[in-house]
């Protein structure tokens, strides 16, 4: 289980949430965009920013809860000691990652 972060092209927006496979979640946000019911799709946040692997569903759901309850500040703390820039992390390149396939 994971849970992420995702910006959009202009930083201003994180969402937070929780998937079992990484790799098809993104996908599914990146075909939610431009769709104005969703908040991915109406924010342009499809950019990954940060993952956690988690033992569980509960664990992880738990853990998104928990950073859903933070600060603005507290989660950027958190994603500025993991990708420093914030930069969009490609799953199929990015070495700081287990393996998600």
């Amino acid at each position: 289980m994971y849970v992420y972060m995702l910006t959009n092209n202009i930083r201003t927006v994180l969402y937070i949430g929780v998937t079992n496979d990484l790799v098809r979640r993104l996908s599914e946000h990146s075909d939610a965009l431009g769709q104005r019911t969703k908040f991915t799709g109406r924010y342009q946040a499809n950019l990954l920013v940060y993952f956690e692997l988690c033992a569980d569903a509960n664990q992880a759901i738990a853990r998104e809860k928990e950073l859903k309850g933070w600060s603005r500040a507290k989660k950027e703390k958190l994603l500025a000691s993991f990708n420093p820039a914030w930069e969009a992390i490609d799953l199929e390149t990015w070495t700081g990652a287990p393996d998600l396939h």
